[in-house]
């Protein structure tokens, strides 16, 4: 599976173990930086993430910043992202199991890498459900357009 992931200086430690990891699995990964733990900012790399799916067609993405609400924002301003800021394994499995989310967000100054690791596993192996009322919720906040 190919990945597209970023982050800005504040996940960029995050952001690496997180790529070897889904390396040894097997995954494809485009990195669009940032590259080292000098200041960035956040939208710039959310922005490349966003292009990376819609206009590169990589079916998923993770974005990781401080806290990873700034990344969360960010990417939830562009049609057809549906980004979800996951703290723990649960909120990963809800985001894909009804809310078909196709970018994790993580938070590198909060989250641990062993619970990250778990967190990215729990994302990409759990399915979207497909129930009608989530598929309809889906379709309805793909639809918004203000």
């Amino acid at each position: 599976m190919k990945v597209v992931i970023g982050a800005d200086h504040a996940g960029y430690l995050l952001k690496e173990e997180i790529i070897s990891y889904l390396k040894r699995k097997g995954y494809e990964l485009v990195d669009v930086g940032t590259h080292s733990t000098e200041s960035v900012d956040y939208p710039d790399i959310a922005a490349k993430i966003a292009k990376a799916i819609i206009k590169d067609g990589i079916p998923y993405g993770i974005g990781i910043c401080g806290t990873g609400l700034g990344m969360d924002m960010a990417l939830n301003k562009y049609k057809s992202i549906r980004a979800a800021l996951c703290l723990y394994p649960y909120m990963a499995q809800m985001s894909k199991l009804d809310n078909d989310a196709n970018v994790l967000v993580l938070a590198g100054r909060l989250t641990g890498v062993e619970l990250s690791l778990q967190i990215v596993t729990t994302f990409f192996n759990t399915p979207f459900s497909g129930i009608e009322r989530h598929a309809r919720r889906v379709k309805k906040i793909d639809e918004i357009s203000i």
